[in-house]
């Protein structure tokens, strides 16, 4: 099993309307992943990032995955999954401890007693930390200290970042993934992991926002001087703008899915062109005006929330970087042009990459997620290897106390 481990990486996306996997295999010289799954199911049973329902998204978990295992060869026990939701909560920690005499070594067990120091009453009792980032270190009063670790000192003091869920939802995901016979390695919030796969280096130096607009909410991460400085989750996605066309124009979700993805625009046209559509045999016809006022309208509301949490964390218009968009609604026509005017900052659609092979569809935008849910997998993967340990910072499993042994896929 440690063998499989160390050769492959799986990324789940559990998104509201959509379950993505991505398998890849871990090269042993380089350590790029090279995909060789990819697998894709519609989910139900969620509302807004939140599990309602274990039967719908354990069963689009088990499609997906078998879509993937399928084309890779290879069956699915543990993986790196998503968690989403609006419960998601972005804090600051800081503490200090004594570490001992003045020629004591800062170790990993001091770096794990100053976390545990720092997030001490900061979390609120029916919460679980998923990550606690640090931003720098404090060491005798030498401050800016990114890793300490065989320094010498007697007082270590942490400035660092929280990020905690409610535990019934954090509960919830684990059944999910328990239904579907698959130990998670990892549960990473939406938009880091997506951030994982669209953002470079440089981006996440000088400042920069993911923002991942899916089916029904939009994940905010923010990036700063190489970390994660604040997350937030907007319950507000694509599903809004179809069920806004679907009421406005007067027609079935289908058919105003559709109408979006095949014609609707984020820029106002300013024609009153017709637009016909053509499903099960009917034709349906609809003016541009009608659609742009409509999704123009949700997309203002949309974009609001956003600049109101670019404000919240300080970094409205003062990102260098800009902001990259991913997410399946980051492929409505015209919305990095309209982002940018909303946003006052530069605004690409994110490009998927650190991976090799080529796979249809992979280098979308509603694909960043699931990849950097894998790319974040090999991380683990790698660095377990290398340091001879199992599991990574975030491994849940033991936090949880849940699959206390391997389920094998059916």
């Amino acid at each position: 099993m440690q063998e499989a481990l160390s050769k492959y990486a799986v990324g789940i996306d559990i998104g509201t309307t959509t379950v993505r996997c991505v398998v890849g295999h871990i090269d042993g010289t380089t350590g790029v992943p090279t995909i060789v799954g990819v697998g894709a199911a519609l989910n139900t049973g969620m509302r807004k990032g939140n599990v309602v329902n274990l039967t719908g998204p354990a069963q689009a978990i088990d499609d997906a995955l078998g879509e993937a295992e399928r084309m890779s060869g290879y069956q699915v026990d543990t993986a790196t999954i998503s968690i989403n939701g609006t419960h998601i909560l972005s804090t600051h920690a800081d503490g200090m401890i004594a570490v001992g005499s003045a020629n004591h070594e800062i170790t990993d067990e001091d770096l794990a007693r100053i976390e545990e120091v720092a997030t001490l009453g900061k979390v609120p009792a029916n919460r679980e930390i998923l990550e606690v980032i640090p931003h720098n270190y404090k060491l005798d009063g030498q401050g800016n200290i990114k890793s300490p670790i065989g320094m010498t000192g007697t007082r270590l003091e942490i400035d660092a970042h929280v990020v905690s869920v409610l535990t019934p939802h954090l509960s919830n995901l684990q059944k999910v993934a328990e239904s579907a016979k698959v130990i998670p390695n990892s549960i990473i919030v939406a938009g880091v992991a997506a951030a994982r796969s669209v953002l470079n280096e440089k981006q996440i130096e000088n400042g920069v926002a993911l923002i991942d607009i899916g089916g029904a909410t939009t994940n905010i991460a923010i990036y700063e001087e190489g970390d994660l400085q604040f997350a937030a989750v907007i319950p507000i996605g694509g599903n809004n703008i179809t069920n806004d066309l679907a009421i406005g124009l007067k027609t079935d979700p289908e058919i105003a899915e559709k109408l979006k993805i095949e014609h609707a625009s984020a820029l106002s046209r300013g024609d009153m062109s017709g637009i016909s559509l053509e499903n099960n045999g009917e034709i349906y016809s609809f003016t541009t005006t009608d659609i742009d006022e409509i999704v123009e309208a949700r997309l203002e509301e949309l974009f609001e929330a956003i600049n109101h949490e670019l404000k919240r964390a300080g970094r409205a218009g003062k990102l260098p970087s800009g902001a990259v968009l991913s997410g399946g609604t980051a492929n409505l026509k015209g919305i990095a042009d309209y982002a940018k005017e909303s946003l006052g900052l530069a605004v690409r659609i994110g490009v998927v990459s650190g991976y090799g092979g080529i796979a249809d569809d992979i280098e979308k935008p509603q694909f960043a997620t699931a990849v950097g849910l894998m790319l974040i997998d090999a991380d683990s993967s790698i660095a377990s290897k290398r340091s001879g340990k199992n599991g990574g910072k975030n491994n849940l499993l033991s936090k949880f106390g849940l699959f206390s042994k391997l389920i094998r896929r059916s």
